[in-house]
């Protein structure tokens, strides 16, 4: 299975053009709208260059979530979507084309299916790691060894507002890459970046050599090629993808050409250095 560490210095390494890129991870929620124009979706998606994938297991309140991303998980649990039906999501994108694929999802979820179990399911069914968006670095002993026995890596998030010496901390933790957030608030698609993304990658950068991944309001190619310029190793879209398939469901069979455009644009300003 290919892990983040070689997909990261895939990109990182020149070439035969000559150029290195970030990598581009666009984010979905599994079975948004159904499950099957979702597999068509995802797929859709890396064969347009998706380097690796995050994809969000639908829940009844997801407190980290803007509206668009609110409304993909009512989508999907109202067309059945449950954590068996993800396995096997993850099973056939992992079918497709081996790549790494993170799950951004909330704790109650992993909880009630049962903590190891859970790692140790999603592992073997292709993901690579798990993201539990509302369980913070205080409680990291919650899922860090189950991670580890199940052979998942850890991603953790870093805020703006997160002090040096606690952004050293959940560093240390993360061994798939950190996911940085880029603005504060909710997740959403923006006008513009947020002034303070780019001095967090410095700082980020200063005293870490995880990569850093940058989401939560990247909705433009402009974006993506300016967080690459920055230092990003990562740069993570959802919601303007998810966008996507909001204002196509009148004609599902549409969204995943419309994805794949859209990625296919973001990946070629994403050529940050020569």
């Amino acid at each position: 299975m290919k892990t983040y560490k070689q997909t990261f210095a895939e990109c990182r390494k020149a070439s035969p053009s000559g150029l290195k890129h970030a990598a581009l991870i666009p984010f979905f929620v599994i079975g948004d709208p159904d499950f099957d124009t979702s597999v068509k979706i995802v797929k859709a998606a890396i064969d347009a260059g998706a380097d690796i994938l995050e994809l969000g297991i639908a829940f009844s309140d997801p407190i980290a979530d803007g509206p668009t991303i609110q409304k993909a998980d009512i989508r999907a649990l109202a067309a059945g979507m449950d954590i068996e039906k993800a396995k096997d999501f993850i099973k056939k994108v992992k079918s497709h084309k081996d790549i790494p694929i993170g799950l951004l999802m909330y704790y109650n979820l992993v909880y009630q299916y049962g903590i190891e179990k859970f790692f140790a399911d999603f592992a073997k069914a292709g993901a690579n790691s798990v993201l539990v968006a509302d369980l913070s670095i205080d409680d990291i002993d919650e899922i860090y060894t189950p991670a580890q026995k199940a052979g998942l890596d850890t991603v953790f998030m870093i805020t703006p507002n997160t002090e040096t010496g606690r952004a050293k901390k959940i560093a240390s933790k993360c061994t798939g890459f950190i996911y940085t957030v880029s603005l504060l608030g909710v997740t959403g698609g923006r006008e513009n970046l947020s002034d303070m993304v780019k001095p967090l990658i410095s700082r980020l950068k200063s005293f870490t050599n995880v990569p850093v991944c940058v989401g939560f309001g990247v909705s433009k190619p402009q974006h993506a090629a300016q967080l690459a310029k920055a230092g990003a190793d990562g740069v993570i879209i959802g919601s303007r993808l998810v966008k996507i398939i909001e204002d196509n469901l009148n004609n599902k069979k549409s969204i995943p050409a419309k994805v794949l455009e859209f990625i296919t644009e973001v990946k070629k300003g994403m050529v940050s250095y020569g």
